[in-house]
């Protein structure tokens, strides 16, 4: 069993340099993405409103493959209505997502240094655009701003984005900087459908996020459909193996509660090879992964070698050559 765990431990995935970023703009003046109205309306209501904000920005068109795939499991939903309240006790159910940001933020800062060359003093990610995907109540989505970019972050149940907003509220710095909408990506996606260069995302973050989706490749494409060419996609999340299902459900839920029993489910964890691949066909190439383990006692995370466990993953979405590009016009 030992060898067996010795195994499973040792494997590392390691790739090319990291690319990236991320830059909000501006709609209209000091116009954001908001979701203010949003927050109180059921699906149908949110996804009108939604579409008549972004018309003010860019006529939109509706995606037909986002529109008929959905990622929201609804069985995932209720856990985190029941939780929505909750995420800024630092000492309750998201006490580890709270630690987590020591290694997440920086991984996402200095990956988008590397392409961004700008020095802004004490704001090192001004002017990029960042949507946040499942930023629940923010947790992620205020620290980012707080480096200058300028994110916007999505979560489909909408008590959260409510938290999310009213936390933000408490701070005057972040108002300008950061937004929230109640929808899902396949909703905002579809906002982006036709839509310029400028109104696509220079980075998308998706932590801890697609191991309760109910759709990875609409994930995936919807992704890559709101990223620009040469932008980052982040995602942190569980691997697929042996010794995550005994120290991430088993140890972690009905062991040690450091998370609500039921809020993994195995089945939908997945590998970094599995995610590479999918991404890949998407037109995201991976560049780096990297591996996370998080410390019960301690309560805190750290790098280590081995994705065993939880991993973090940089990607980036492929440039189109201009020779291909006039190939593809020019026909034959």
């Amino acid at each position: 069993m030992l060898s067996q765990l010795g195994r499973l431990v040792s494997g590392r995935y390691h790739y090319k340099r990291s690319v990236s970023c991320g830059m909000f703009r501006e709609a209209a003046g000091r116009s954001w993405f908001s979701c203010g109205a949003l927050c109180k309306r059921r699906s149908q209501l949110q996804r009108n409103a939604c579409l008549e904000m972004k018309q003010r920005v860019v006529p939109c068109q509706i995606s037909s493959r986002s529109a008929s795939r959905t990622t929201v499991d609804h069985d995932e939903l209720k856990k985190f209505w029941s939780l929505a309240s909750k995420w800024w006790d630092e000492h309750g159910e998201f006490s580890a997502l709270h630690a987590l940001n020591d290694l997440r933020v920086s991984f996402i800062r200095d990956n988008l240094l590397n392409v961004h060359r700008a020095r802004h003093p004490g704001k090192p990610l001004l002017g990029l655009r960042i949507l946040d995907v499942g930023c629940g109540g923010g947790l992620l989505t205020e620290p980012l701003g707080r480096l200058g970019a300028n994110v916007l972050g999505i979560d489909p149940v909408e008590d959260s984005i409510g938290t999310a907003q009213l936390h933000a509220s408490h701070d005057p710095d972040l108002c300008d900087r950061i937004s929230y909408q109640a929808c899902t990506v396949e909703e905002l996606s579809a906002e982006v459908e036709g839509g310029e260069e400028e109104c696509r995302f220079d980075a998308i973050v998706a932590s801890e996020v697609v191991e309760h989706l109910a759709d990875l490749e609409t994930f995936a494409f919807c992704c890559s459909h709101m990223l620009k060419e040469g932008g980052s996609l982040f995602i942190t999340t569980i691997n697929k193996t042996n010794l995550s299902y005994a120290l991430g459900v088993v140890v972690a839920e009905q062991l040690l509660r450091i998370v609500p029993r039921g809020t993994h489910d195995w089945e939908k964890f997945i590998s970094p090879v599995e995610l590479e691949r999918l991404l890949e066909s998407n037109g995201v190439s991976v560049q780096s992964v990297k591996g996370m383990l998080y410390n019960p006692v301690s309560g805190a995370w750290s790098w280590t070698n081995s994705t065993a466990i939880n991993y973090a993953l940089h990607a980036v979405k492929q440039r189109v050559r201009p020779q291909q590009d006039r190939a593809e016009h020019s026909g034959p």
